[in-house]
């Protein structure tokens, strides 16, 4: 096993990194952001792509925005969303390479 960096893990750190891994904890809410580690995407999109219905997708996308794991866009009447922090897509990146092993 390769030796593991020096992480600092003082109480803030270790809150923000809970609340992250809460909110992506519910299977439909990390669905939707792996949709949104690919590209930016409106709800119909969201929705024509993980079978969710519109408003749950919506209630999660109010969660996520809350924990700053996405953000909104606005387009005329279409609200796109998109992942907040890069640094996230190597979150889910390392997950899913833990998923299939």
């Amino acid at each position: 096993m390769p030796a593991i960096k020096k992480i600092p893990y003082d109480k803030k750190r270790c809150a923000r990194a809970a609340a992250i891994f809460k909110t992506l904890s519910h299977p439909q809410r990390l669905q939707l952001f792996c949709c949104l580690c690919a590209r930016e995407r409106t709800v119909s999109e969201l929705r024509q792509e993980c079978s969710i219905p519109q408003a749950v997708i919506s209630q999660h996308l109010a969660r996520m925005r809350l924990e700053g794991l996405v953000l909104p866009r606005r387009n005329g009447n279409f609200v796109s969303y998109r992942v907040a922090n890069p640094r996230l897509l190597q979150l889910i990146e390392t997950m899913q390479h833990v998923t299939h092993e």
